[in-house]
């Protein structure tokens, strides 16, 4: 105890003087030794924890099915608002009616437009009836005629036979009564002779005149019979040439009426078709007054307002938001790390308004993210970015319901699990996450798809 008293004593005599105060050691200067020795050992051994390299990304949320995003709904037809069936933020069903329009098209304004739309089809239906009926008509007189030419003309070749026949006929007895008439002129001339030489009597000689006279009058007779006969002939030929030409008038006339009506009756059936058209038409355009919604969702907004106000031919109308979408985020990430990315990547994410405490690199030490994985990455950058879709893991717990699409997210997708020294080093100098295992992965896929394949 006097030991120790003495040596206070030395202190407080040292402490009188202040050469020695200068040559003392601070007590702080080692403390703060110790202090930085402890630091760096706990900074040197936190250099070798593992830390999970990430891809760090914001974005948004969306819908992986394009069917599920946000889209409006277009008017069809022009129209005039009579009536809104539903109000903005209500839950509709496929095929509920979301606005009710009147027509301002003057051509459309008849009530009972479908209806003579339809009488007019049937009207013309029935000419067209009548005209085919003509058709079938013209065909039977063509068939009769061409039957009545082919009649008429064997006919006609009949009595031109039948007066070549009687040319032939007329000839032989022209040709007899010739002969007849010299025998007769001979012997009148014999009758004269003997009668000059007084052989014979004036009554033999006029009664031999009186039978030449009747001779000579039978040859003109059968002369003139023989020039008839031939005019027949004649005629009878010219009637077969003239015959065939008539009725060949006749068949044509008929075949160009037969053509006209067949030509009429081709537009009957365009137009016809054309009315048909345009009462489908009229029919369709009658159910384009009520705008329906084209599938089950939430009303997000009206685009238009009011009631008797005119809309345009595809002018949007209203905003639908599907009911139950695949929700998914999309994120972008730069091109350098796209050889890094794969479908089915881990990636978690912090959705804003989402309290959270995010430890990138160790994705289970913090709160408030989720779980996800890559589905989709495109193969087009947009802007030089690359866009990526991730969608729920289903083997983590799920995202929360009060998400909406088109809040913002942000995104970290998992990569190697590295030693925290690398990592420091790694962003000290810039470079890009590790491709050694993408690199080691890639290798050994190969290595084992060649070995199935020796194997098989």
């Amino acid at each position: 105890m006097a030991k120790s008293k003495t040596k206070f004593l030395y202190k407080e005599e040292w402490e009188q003087f202040n050469s020695f105060k200068l040559v003392s050691k601070p007590r702080m200067a080692k403390n703060l030794v110790y202090w930085c020795v402890a630091l760096f050992t706990i900074i040197f051994l936190a250099g070798w924890l593992p830390w999970t390299q990430n891809i760090r990304s914001a974005g948004s949320v969306t819908t992986l099915q394009a069917q599920d995003r946000p889209q409006t709904v277009h008017t069809t037809i022009a129209g005039r608002i009579e009536e809104w069936r539903v109000q903005e933020g209500q839950r509709v069903k496929k095929g509920d009616t979301i606005i009710v329009l009147s027509e301002i098209k003057e051509k459309y304004f008849d009530p009972q437009l479908l209806d003579r739309l339809g009488e007019q089809v049937q009207a013309k239906e029935g000419s067209l009836e009548a005209t085919q009926d003509k058709v079938a008509a013209l065909r039977n007189q063509i068939e009769a005629l061409q039957e009545g030419l082919q009649l008429s003309l064997q006919k006609a070749r009949n009595k031109v036979q039948q007066a070549a026949l009687k040319v032939r006929s007329d000839s032989a007895d022209l040709a007899a009564l010739q002969i007849e008439f010299q025998i007769a002129a001979d012997q009148f001339a014999r009758q004269e002779k003997l009668y000059a030489q007084g052989l014979k009597s004036l009554t033999e000689l006029e009664s031999r005149r009186l039978k030449f006279q009747e001779v000579q009058a039978k040859l003109l007779s059968t002369q003139n019979k023989m020039n008839i006969s031939r005019n027949e002939l004649q005629n009878a030929r010219i009637e077969l040439n003239s015959l065939q030409a008539e009725y060949q008038d006749k068949i044509s006339k008929a075949r160009s009426d037969l053509n006209s009506t067949l030509a009429y009756v081709q537009d009957a059936r365009g137009e016809i078709s054309k009315m048909r058209s345009e009462y489908a038409s009229t029919q369709v355009r009658s159910g384009f007054y009520q705008v329906t919604a084209p599938q089950d969702g939430y009303i997000v907004r009206a685009l238009k307002a009011g009631i008797g106000e005119t809309v345009k031919e595809g002018e949007p109308i209203a905003s639908i938001m599907p009911a139950n979408p695949q929700l998914a985020v999309e994120l972008y990430v730069a091109p350098m790390d796209m050889p890094l990315l794969d479908i089915g990547r881990p990636v978690r994410i912090q959705f804003e308004g989402w309290p959270a405490l995010v430890f990138s690199g160790w994705p289970g030490v913090g709160f408030g993210t989720f779980g996800g994985k890559v589905a989709v990455i495109d193969n087009l950058d947009s802007q030089g970015m690359y866009r990526i879709l991730v969608v729920p893991d289903p083997d983590v717990a799920p995202w929360p319901e009060a998400i909406r699409v088109g809040s913002g997210a942000y995104g970290w997708v998992m990569l190697n699990d590295v030693p925290i020294w690398y990592e420091v080093w790694r962003q000290l100098n810039a470079f890009p996450p590790d491709y050694v295992g993408s690199a080691n992965g890639s290798a050994s896929g190969a290595k084992q798809e060649k070995t199935e394949k020796a194997e098989k």
